[in-house]
């Protein structure tokens, strides 16, 4: 059965610069079972015929079918008559060879439920016969819910009407829900590089051209080449993650945030400021204020959620910006989705008010996740550099080599799924740094660390084309 046909044009732009070593057959083959680990390419997809990719690819129809040939010897395809390759479902029957286990999966940077989640979605089900007598959604957000996050808002400093709020379906739906207002065909969309991904791709989906611009460990943001970026490319949108930014757990200077405010309001840009992550520092001190205070910029459309704070299950977020703008975006929003389910709306309700209790909390899993994992892998891989981050998700191992791609697909047969470098790119690159999220228990982090090390010690050695390697250094 094939759910989805993907032309060769389409997998060309997901490989990337797909031609890291030799063989080449080799190293297509690689490229498309991690398209397939982090499931940009959906199982049941028929992959282009071999003539149409070598063509596009540049290469003889023979490295095609040999890297064809590879996928469907590692089990990542079929040949189905009439059909051609077909990707199959990955499964998790091949991650517990090395550790007689169901593996451990690290791609999805989330931590497990705030302990004290269960009782407030108990306490929220006394509700239930209020919530089926009613459509039991609601496009714009509880007018209490909103309230509660206004008054959140207020109170970390940046003043907050319930009218400027709306309730989505977690920070992604808010994501892609602005992309389809703001972003038409041919635009150019500003992000960090690193970034968050899954925004690139609501943005890329809406025809924009990405336009990235660095995040380093240690460096932060490179203010002089997003000054030439969003100068040059005058983009209709700028996202950013200003506070422990996603993956490399950086914090943004203050006048940082004031420079980049300006220039996005000097062009007439949309500021997107992804705030999901900026409450999870290790020290739980008070919430940090909000980038529109910080920045003077009122006009900011901030995002925010409980996916990271409380729960990655709990699909509630919210957009906070100017009452046209929300006006705007709730006349949209029903052409993607009808709205925010009202029991999750009640349950997140709920939980605002313990914000700082659950913040505490938050913040000794992830200050004991960090100092584990940092820990196991200095000790057993001191060659990497290994930064120690203030708070956040993940940290954004630099390699020492060009090694992130080869480096995810040893691991897995280790029994450790994660996602490559190159994943988190705009515009190619990151080969030479690896996201490894310190959201799992202490010891799952640790056995984590174990496996990666023993998957290193398998690809260290493998040679590297020089000349890929420079292009990946010029692009971080």
């Amino acid at each position: 059965m094939i759910d989805s046909r993907l032309s060769a044009r389409a997998l060309v732009a997901h490989l990337g610069p797909w031609r890291t070593r030799e063989p080449a057959y080799e190293a297509l083959a690689d490229a498309v079972r991690l398209l397939c680990l982090d499931n940009r390419i959906a199982p049941r997809t028929a992959l282009p015929a071999e003539r149409e990719l070598a063509a596009r690819l540049g290469v003889s129809r023979t490295t095609v079918a040999a890297a064809y040939r590879s996928l469907r010897a590692t089990g990542h395809i079929e040949s189905v008559r009439g059909s051609g390759s077909v990707t199959l479902p990955l499964g998790r029957r091949d991650l517990g060879r090395a550790t007689g286990g169901e593996g451990i999966d690290l791609q999805q940077a989330s931590p497990a439920a705030w302990p004290g989640l269960a009782a407030v979605y108990a306490d929220a089900a006394t509700e239930a016969p209020a919530f089926v007598a009613r459509p039991g959604y609601d496009v714009r957000g509880r007018r209490s819910l909103r309230e509660a996050i206004a008054r959140r808002y207020t109170e970390r400093g940046l003043p907050t009407e319930p009218a400027q709020i709306l309730v989505t379906n977690g920070a992604q739906s808010a994501i892609s829900l602005i992309a389809t207002l703001v972003v038409a065909r041919g635009d150019r969309v500003v992000l960090e590089t690193p970034t968050y991904p899954h925004a690139a791709e609501a943005f890329a989906r809406e025809g924009a051209r990405l336009v990235g611009v660095p995040v380093v460990v240690g460096q932060g943001w490179d203010l002089e080449r997003a000054e030439h970026a969003i100068l040059r490319a005058r983009p209709s949108v700028v996202y950013l993650m200003p506070d422990f930014h996603n993956p490399t757990g950086e914090c943004m200077p203050a006048q940082t945030r004031t420079r980049l405010a300006e220039l996005a309001r000097s062009i007439g840009s949309v500021l997107v400021v992804d705030e999901t992550t900026a409450e999870l520092g290790f020290d739980a001190a008070p919430s940090p204020l909000p980038f529109a205070a910080s920045a003077g910029a009122e006009e900011a459309v901030t995002l925010g959620s409980l996916g990271k704070t409380v729960w990655g299950g709990l699909r509630v977020g919210w957009i906070r910006a100017g009452r046209d703008l929300v006006q705007r975006l709730t006349v949209a929003r029903p052409s993607s989705d009808l709205g925010t389910p009202e029991f999750e709306q009640a349950v997140a309700e709920r939980l605002l008010p313990a914000m700082p209790e659950i913040l505490r909390q938050r913040a000794a899993l992830l200050r004991e996740g960090h100092d584990v994992l940092l820990r196991t892998l200095r000790r057993e891989v001191p060659e990497w550099d290994l930064p120690d981050v203030g708070g956040g998700v993940a940290l954004w191992i630099g390699l020492g080599a060009p090694r992130s791609s080869a480096l995810t697909l040893a691991a897995r047969r280790h029994g450790l799924l994660l996602s490559a470098g190159p994943r988190f790119s705009v515009g190619g690159g990151h080969e030479r740094h690896l996201r490894v999220p310190f959201t799992a228990p202490a010891a799952v982090l640790d056995r984590a660390a174990l496996l990666l090390a023993e998957a290193w010690r398998e690809v260290a050695g493998q040679p590297v084309e020089s000349a890929e390697a420079a292009a990946l250094d010029a692009v971080v």
